[in-house]
């Protein structure tokens, strides 16, 4: 049995013959009677207490310790009255990573976790307190993809927490836990008259935008961040180097999405086209941080900004130019007066990078080339998304396996 179990009720004494004797102590009677106490792994001592009468569940109380250090799920019974949001919020301080994944996961932890679960000490989770969980967002009509995107957050602090060693196994890991099905929906690329009449909508500061995003794919962060010195007109290529992003409401310059820099081929059009913007809309330099908001500084000649000279910013530009321009062509309808537009995720400048995708794998391209070409970080990701968008290859098998049966196949 692991460490021993104090009687306070008793002490020992050394008696007249002084052989030691047990005697009534000052305790006696009153409080819990027996202190179980043992050695953690930590090496400090920890207890426990039990009434009177109940030296056995004492004893099996220390058994138990014993068996969960020796099978190595051991947990610190001070450490689990921890509760998940108190862990969670220690945990975000000491998180490095993306300041604006940062944020949003606690926004997210804040809204929808705390509230159901931020209560509970972290060493009595079970899954079904998660299925419950789970079941209660749902119940709140947010939809799967964000259900989705929440329950990740969580699963990643739940995994922080077992790391820590608060707990021996994740509820995450069961079985009968599951985040919400999410029913994905083909995608359809705009057709060539949509994406060129978007651009005619465009004011002419910002034609070529649409440009850079249809003939090269690229990310409207990467657009609007897009620079002098990324442009090789020589060997015509695009040097996709960083993006314009925001980091807590405050404009950076930072890597692509996964810290992937990549090289596009700048078709002639596209190229043509960028040159006839800076001739009309000159290069401005700017200076911004590097990373995070108190990064280091670094100055870019970008090719796209306002007309004062400074940085687009992308909630103005998504408001008073794209979807402006969406609604001049009828790709959504125009706002009541005194109204906003209607939301159109699916419009975004996004849909510009589905049509260069679309457009490529139709030629030939091959899924690995587009993949690099768009920045994914897996080839894999851009077969689930875009599969469906290769060209049919029905007739060709059909001819292929009718030319071998032909050839060698049992006479008709």
């Amino acid at each position: 049995m692991a460490g021993h179990i104090q009687d306070r009720w008793y002490k020992t004494e050394a008696g007249l013959d002084g052989k030691p004797i047990r005697v009534k102590s000052d305790r006696y009677g009153t409080g819990l009677r027996y202190r179980a106490r043992y050695i953690g792994p930590d090496g400090t001592e920890k207890n426990k207490s039990f009434p009177d009468r109940q030296k056995r569940k004492a004893e099996e109380w220390l058994t138990n310790i014993e068996a969960d250090m020796s099978r190595g799920i051991y947990i610190n019974p001070k450490t689990v009255k921890v509760t998940f949001r108190q862990y969670a919020e220690e945990w975000l301080k000491t998180n490095s990573g993306d300041p604006n994944t940062q944020a949003s996961m606690e926004s997210q932890l804040r809204r929808h976790a705390y509230p159901h679960i931020g209560s509970r000490p972290i060493g009595s989770f079970q899954p079904r307190h998660i299925r419950t969980w789970v079941a209660q967002l749902e119940e709140n009509r947010l939809s799967a993809a964000y259900i989705g995107v929440i329950y990740a957050n969580v699963r990643t602090v739940m995994s922080a927490i077992v790391d820590d060693g608060f707990l021996p196994r994740s509820p995450f890991a069961a079985s009968s836990v599951r985040p919400p099905s999410i029913e994905r929906k083909r995608l359809t690329p705009w057709a060539p008259e949509r994406v060129f009449a978007v651009r005619s909508a465009l004011p002419d500061r910002y034609g070529s935008t649409v440009d850079l995003g249809a003939g090269c794919g690229l990310r409207q962060g990467e657009i609007l961040g897009v620079s002098v010195d990324e442009l090789d007109f020589e060997s015509d290529t695009l040097h996709v180097l960083h993006q314009l992003k925001l980091s807590r409401s405050k404009p950076i310059f930072a890597l692509p999405k996964g810290g992937k820099v990549r090289d596009v081929p700048l078709p002639k059009p596209v190229a043509e086209s960028l040159r006839a913007h800076m001739d009309a809309f000159k290069p401005v330099e700017i200076t911004l941080p590097w990373g995070k908001v108190d990064g280091p500084k670094v100055t870019k000649r970008l090719i796209f900004t306002g007309p004062g000279g400074g940085i687009v910013w992308r909630g103005s530009f998504n408001t008073d130019q794209w979807k402006h321009a969406l609604v001049d062509v009828g790709v959504i309808p125009r706002p009541a007066k005194g109204k906003t537009h209607a939301a159109a995720r699916e419009h975004g400048m996004h849909a510009l990078r589905h049509f260069y995708a679309s457009v490529l794998l139709d030629a030939g391209e091959s899924i690995t080339a587009v993949s690099e070409y768009m920045g994914h970080t897996d080839p894999g990701l851009t077969l689930r998304v875009y599969a469906h968008l290769m060209p049919n290859s029905k007739e060709r098998s059909r001819a292929a396996v009718a030319a071998v049966y032909d050839k060698f196949g049992p006479p008709a």
